[in-house]
C-alpha cells in the first residue's frame, strides 16, 4: 500500500507557520486578568494579562486586525499585517469612513471575544491568545 506524500505548502507558508510557532507564549500569559471595553468613550479595549503585562487596542486597530477568514485572506492579498488599515485603491478619490466602533460586544465562551461593528462585520473572532500574541505595544513589537 503506498501513500501519497502530505504536501506541506509553500516555503513562504512554512515560513509564516514557523514564525508563528515561536512567538506562542506559555499559555498563562494569555489568560486576561482583567478586560475592559470603553465603549462609550470609544477608547478601545484594555485588558491585564495574568502574567502581568498591559495591552491596549484601539477600536480601528481591532477592527483592521479581524481575524475571520475574510478578513485574513484579505489581507494575505494585500500584503497588510494585522492592525494595518486596508490600503486605499490607486486612483480611488478619499472617502469619509466613519471610524471603526463597536455596536455589540460579546464573550465567546472563556476564550474569546466577539465586535459587531458599525460597518455591518461581525464574524471575527479574537481569541485571549491572538490578542495577546499581536499585543500592538510598544514593548512587544520589539
Amino acid at each position: 500500500m503506498s501513500h501519497d506524500p502530505i504536501k506541506t505548502g509553500s516555503a513562504e507558508q512554512m515560513r509564516r507557520v514557523q514564525a508563528e510557532e515561536a512567538r506562542v507564549l506559555p499559555l498563562a500569559a494569555t489568560d486576561p486578568s482583567s478586560v475592559r471595553v470603553e465603549k462609550s468613550t470609544g477608547k478601545g479595549m484594555d485588558i491585564d494579562w495574568k502574567d502581568g503585562h498591559r495591552s491596549h487596542y484601539s477600536f480601528p486597530w481591532l477592527r483592521d486586525a479581524c481575524p475571520c477568514a475574510t478578513c485574513n485572506e484579505e489581507r494575505g492579498a494585500s500584503g497588510r499585517k494585522i492592525g494595518e488599515p486596508p490600503k486605499p485603491k490607486p486612483g480611488a478619490l478619499p472617502m469619509y469612513k466613519e471610524p471603526a466602533r463597536p455596536l455589540e460586544i460579546a464573550p465567546v465562551g472563556k476564550y474569546a471575544i466577539n465586535f459587531h461593528w458599525n460597518d455591518g462585520h461581525s464574524s471575527g473572532i479574537y481569541s485571549w491568545e491572538f490578542l495577546r500574541r499581536e499585543c500592538p505595544c510598544p514593548e512587544c513589537k520589539k
